[in-house]
């Protein structure tokens, strides 16, 4: 009988990228970056290319240069139709920052 471990990888969600957060102005709202390389058709050569995606974030967990995990959604609003997974690395503090705290 086949047991179900909780060791056993769970598949990951349809949808889902990893980038970097650029702006965090907005409330609940986040812009991220996914770099990726593609073939070019002609060439063959790799070549980097990014996109930028606004992703609904309810609560403002993520901050600028953070790297985040996203999932396709509904749509929120007219440009977010990506929400917030989670953050998978913080970005590193400033050296100044440290100092005066």
């Amino acid at each position: 009988m086949p047991s179900t471990d909780s060791k056993t990888p769970q598949k990951p969600l349809r949808g889902t990228k990893v980038g970097t957060v650029t702006s965090d102005k907005r409330n609940k709202t986040r812009t991220v970056v996914v770099s990726y390389q593609s073939k070019h058709p002609k060439y063959g050569k790799f070549v980097h290319r990014r996109s930028t995606y606004q992703v609904h974030d309810p609560d403002n967990t993520s901050k600028s240069g953070d790297r985040v995990e996203i999932a396709v959604s509904r749509p929120v609003s007219k440009t977010k139709n990506w929400r917030l997974l989670r953050v998978i690395e913080a970005a590193p503090i400033a050296e100044s920052y440290r100092a005066e705290a």
